[in-house]
This record gives structure tokens, sequence and C-alpha cells, in this order.
């Protein structure tokens, strides 16, 4: 299962460009700065041969288009490079939870069911105002939501005037439902927009046929967590991002 969340969660968040060393699976975006999408992903245990040699040409690859070495440390990275970078005093920062859930189990209580929009450019406006991200990142998040090749619904929370509330995405790859770029603005918190969003964005995956929900969150992101874990979502793994010593990110 870990296999295959790690594969969703590629097809859902695309990088500009993956290469493969071995089962290294080498992310690069020049556009957008998300750590997922700028980091080395390593996926089988057993791949650890070559470690300076492959860490090394790793590093120079991201340093051609200005990137910091990132590796993105999941159940699937080996636990002898999991110690080499422990040793070589590598940080550790951004740890995140995968959360899963039988769709048909947990508790999607029917509210108001939202249509998803399709005007793409709308959605990618509102989420540059609900994350409050600079308008320079306009491109490279726009580069991304038109690279997911799942199909993908786009969910936007307004206020009277029209302004952004919060936004939520769902992508439904087969059997999986994937809700991603979740977030509501400082000052709607704690309505209960969140929950809104994400129940209708699963209600709207399980009408095409998805059957297990997945989705990612800050370790320390303690509403995010009590959210998911209320509507029945269950710890699948952890991941941790690993950053060589003096480099700050």
């Amino acid at each position: 299962m870990v296999r295959r969340l790690e594969a969703a969660g590629f097809r859902a968040w695309p990088a500009t460009s993956t290469f493969f060393d071995g089962t290294w699976a080498v992310r690069l975006t020049t556009s957008f700065p998300a750590k997922r999408l700028n980091s080395v992903n390593p996926l089988d245990r057993s791949d650890d041969n070559r470690l300076d040699e492959r860490i090394e040409a790793a590093r120079l690859r991201f340093a051609e288009v200005g990137r910091p070495l990132l590796f993105r440390q999941s159940p699937l990275c080996s636990p002898r490079l999991a110690a080499y970078l422990d040793e070589a005093g590598w940080s550790r920062f951004g740890e995140s939870v995968v959360y899963m859930a039988d769709l048909a189990t947990i508790d999607l209580d029917p509210g108001v069911d939202r249509i998803p929009i399709h005007d793409g450019q709308r959605y990618l406006e509102a989420s540059l105002i609900v994350h409050e991200r600079p308008a320079s990142l306009r491109p490279g998040l726009e580069e991304v939501l038109n690279s997911i090749r799942p199909p993908a619904a786009f969910f936007i929370r307004e206020d009277e005037a029209g302004v952004p509330l919060a936004v939520a995405l769902a992508i439904t790859d087969n059997d999986l439902a994937g809700i991603l770029d979740v977030a509501v603005v400082p000052a709607a918190r704690r309505r209960g927009m969140a929950r809104d969003l994400v129940t209708t964005a699963l209600r709207h995956t399980m009408h095409r046929g998805a059957r297990t929900g997945w989705l990612q969150v800050e370790a320390d992101n303690e509403a995010g967590l009590s959210l998911y874990r209320k509507l029945g979502f269950r710890e699948a793994y952890r991941y941790v991002y690993r950053a060589p010593p003096g480099v700050a990110v």
C-alpha cells in the first residue's frame, strides 16, 4: 500500500521532470519550489549501493537548476541509506503523515454537495490567495495543475463578495482518491470549511468509483490531524525530508 500511495502521490502532484537512478526517483521542478517536487525519493529498501557516488551525482543535478539537494525519506528508503544520512549529519525536517481510509466506512455526513468548478484558472487564482503564495509562483503552480493526468476536481469556498476563503483539490486515480492543496484563510478558520470541502470532495470521488481515500498533512498541523482522525482516517505511514549539513530550507 505504501508503494501504491507513493505512486499515486507522484501522479497527483507531478514534477516537471523525474529521473531514475536505480529505484531512486529524482524529482525536479524549477518553476515551483515545493519540497515534494524537488527531492530524491528512494523507493526500494534494498537499493543502497554506491551511496557516495549516487548522492554526489544527485547533488550536481540539483545544483545545475539552482535547487538544494533534498532526500524524502519514506518507509521505502533503505535503512542503510537512512543511517548514512544520520552519520553524515543530514538534518530532518518537514515530517508529514500520510492518512488513508475506506470511503465506505468513514464519516462523510450528507451536507451540501458542492459541484466542483471546471475553471482551472479560477482555482489557480483562489489557491494562490488562500495559501498566501506570492504572484511569482503563479506560472509554476499553473504548470503543476496542468500536468495532472488523473481526473481532477477543484473546490472553492468564497464569501458573498466572491473572495476565496478555502480550497481543496480531489484526484480520482482508479480506486484511489487523493485530497490535496487543502487550505482555509486564517480569518475563516474554525468554521467547518475544511471539513465541508474535504467531505464534499471525497463524496465526489466516490461517485467516480474511488474506494480508498488518502491525504497527507504535516505532523505539526494539529488542526489538520484532528480533522482527519475525526473523519475516520488512520495513519498509513510517515515521511521526512533530509538536507545536507549547512543547508537551510
